[in-house]
C-alpha cells in the first residue's frame, strides 16, 4: 500500500496524469474548432447570398462578329415514276464567328462599402469596363465559302458574359460610323453564360475597307473576381483598383514592369498575342470555350477573421501543454503540491480563450479580440495560481510566460511567408528553456 502511495506522489505519476489531462482537454478544444468552422461556413453562406443580390463574378468574352452563310448540299434522289436519279440541292444556314484584330480594355474597379447582414460582411465592387478595337475583313476562304453565299447584311455583334442581371448601364456599340444597342438573346450553347447581341449590321462596307473600328463600355456590380477572354489577335488590358490585395489569376499574368501594388490599390497591364493561345481568330458554327485561357484578378481577403481564429485554435494543444509544463516545473522545483483538479481549472481557462476570441472577433477586429481574450485568461490564471502557489514570484512568472506565449502565437498568425520559420525557431527556443530549467530536477526521486 505504501508503494502505491509513493508512486502516485512521484514525479512520474504526476506527469502521467498531467499528460492524460492534456489529451482529454483536446476533446473540448475540438468542439471549439468545430464552432469556428460552423461560424465560418455560415459567413460563406451569407456572403454568397448577399453577393448574389448585388452582383456575382464577372467573366467577359467578346465582342465577336457573327455572320450567317449558306452551304449547299447536293443529294441524289430516286424518282420511282421516271425510274431515274434526280439531283436535289438543299441549302443550309450556318454561322461563322470572327474575333477582333485588336482588342483593348481599360477597367476601373472600385471597392465599395461592404454589404452587411447581421455580423457578416461581403466585399463587393463596381467595375467600369471600356473596350476599343477593330475588325479586318472576315476570311471565309479558309472554308472555301464563296462570297455570294455570305449574308453580309445580316451580320450581328455578340458578347458573352456572366452576371447579366448586374449590368448597370445600357451597352451601346459604335461600329464604324453607326451606333448599335446590345440586347439579351438566346444562344445555342447551353452553359452558364448569357449573350448580348446587336441588331443587324451591314458589313458590305467592310469588304472595301481595311479595318472597321468599334468602341463600347459596360458597367457592372460585381464580387470576388473579374476575368477577360483574350480573343483579339493582340489583346491588351489595363486595370486599376483601390483594392490592396489582388490575386492575379488565369492563364496569363500581368507585366511585372508595370504592375504596382500598394495599400492604396493596384495597377496592372496585360498583353496577349494570338500566338500565346491555342485557338484561331475565326470559328465556324460553334464558339470555342476559351475560359481556360482567360486572365483577370481575384479580389481576395488575404486572411479573414475566421481563418485567423482557426489558425489560433491549431496552437491550442501547444498552449495547454506548455502551460501545464510550466506549472509542473514550478511544482517540482518548489515542492508545492498542485492537485489534478487545479490543473483542470487552468486547462478550462485556457480553452475559454478561444471561445472569447471567436465571440469578440465577430463584433470587433481580430487584434482587439485577441488582446481582450488573452489578457482575460492571463489575469484569471495568474490570480488563480496566486492562491495555489502562495508566492507572488511564481504567478508573476506564469503571467509573463503566458503573455510571451500568446504574443508569439499572434506573431505567427499574422505572418504568411515566414510563419514556419519563426514558429520553428520559437519552438526551438522554448524547448531549450524547458531543458535549462529542468536540468537539476531529480526525476527518479519520489
Amino acid at each position: 500500500m505504501e508503494k502505491q502511495t509513493n508512486f502516485f506522489q512521484s514525479n512520474t505519476a504526476k506527469i502521467i496524469m498531467v499528460g492524460l489531462l492534456t489529451f482529454i482537454l483536446l476533446i473540448p478544444l475540438q468542439f471549439v474548432k468545430n464552432l469556428i468552422t460552423e461560424r465560418a461556413d455560415r459567413q460563406k453562406e451569407v456572403v454568397a447570398e448577399t453577393s448574389e443580390k448585388w452582383g456575382e463574378q464577372i467573366y467577359f468574352y467578346g465582342p465577336m462578329l457573327k455572320i450567317p452563310y449558306k452551304t449547299h448540299v447536293e443529294t441524289k434522289l430516286y424518282d420511282p415514276k421516271t425510274k431515274e436519279h434526280v439531283n436535289s440541292v438543299t441549302t443550309e444556314l450556318h454561322t461563322a464567328y470572327f474575333f477582333p484584330e485588336e482588342l483593348k480594355n481599360t477597367t476601373k474597379v472600385t471597392m465599395v462599402k461592404p454589404l452587411q447582414r447581421s455580423l457578416y460582411k461581403s466585399n463587393v465592387f463596381k467595375a467600369e469596363m471600356a473596350f476599343t478595337g477593330n475588325y479586318i475583313t472576315p476570311n471565309f476562304k479558309i472554308n472555301n465559302i464563296p462570297n455570294e453565299d455570305i449574308l453580309w447584311n445580316e451580320a450581328t455583334v455578340i458578347i458573352r458574359t456572366t452576371n447579366l442581371k448586374s449590368i448597370k448601364s445600357q451597352v451601346n456599340l459604335k461600329l464604324g460610323d453607326s451606333m448599335y444597342r446590345f440586347e439579351p438573346t438566346q444562344h445555342i450553347q447551353n452553359d452558364t453564360m448569357s449573350t448580348l447581341e446587336t441588331g443587324l449590321v451591314d458589313l458590305r462596307s467592310l469588304q472595301q475597307e481595311a479595318t472597321m473600328d468599334f468602341k463600347f463600355s459596360i458597367n457592372y456590380n460585381g464580387s470576388k473576381l473579374i476575368r477577360l477572354a483574350p480573343i483579339g489577335k493582340t489583346t491588351t488590358a489595363h486595370m486599376t483598383s483601390n483594392w490592396h490585395s489582388p490575386s492575379f489569376m488565369g492563364n496569363f499574368l500581368p507585366n511585372d514592369k508595370h504592375k504596382k501594388i500598394s495599400t492604396a490599390g493596384f495597377e496592372a497591364d496585360w498583353e496577349v498575342l494570338h500566338l500565346n493561345r491555342p485557338f484561331a481568330q475565326q470559328s465556324f458554327d460553334v464558339l470555342p470555350n476559351v475560359k481556360d485561357y482567360a486572365f483577370g484578378v481575384d479580389f481576395i481577403t488575404t486572411v479573414d477573421e475566421y481563418q485567423q481564429n482557426e489558425r489560433a485554435s491549431k496552437y491550442g494543444f501547444l498552449v495547454i501543454g506548455l502551460t501545464f509544463l510550466i506549472f509542473f516545473l514550478i511544482q517540482s522545483i518548489s515542492k508545492i503540491s498542485i492537485h489534478i483538479f487545479q490543473y483542470s481549472m487552468i486547462g478550462l481557462a485556457l480553452l475559454m480563450f478561444y471561445t472569447l476570441l471567436i465571440s469578440i472577433t465577430e463584433h470587433s477586429s481580430f487584434t482587439l479580440a485577441y488582446i481582450i481574450a488573452g489578457l482575460s485568461v492571463i489575469v484569471l490564471i495568474s490570480v488563480y495560481s496566486l492562491s495555489i502557489l502562495k508566492d507572488r514570484k511564481f504567478p508573476v512568472f506564469i503571467g509573463v510566460s503566458l503573455s510571451g506565449l500568446y504574443a508569439f502565437i499572434f506573431v505567427i498568425i499574422q505572418m504568411e511567408d515566414y510563419a514556419l520559420l519563426v514558429g520553428s525557431v520559437g519552438l526551438f527556443l522554448i524547448l531549450a528553456a524547458v531543458m535549462y530549467f529542468s536540468r537539476k530536477i531529480d526525476w527518479g526521486k519520489e
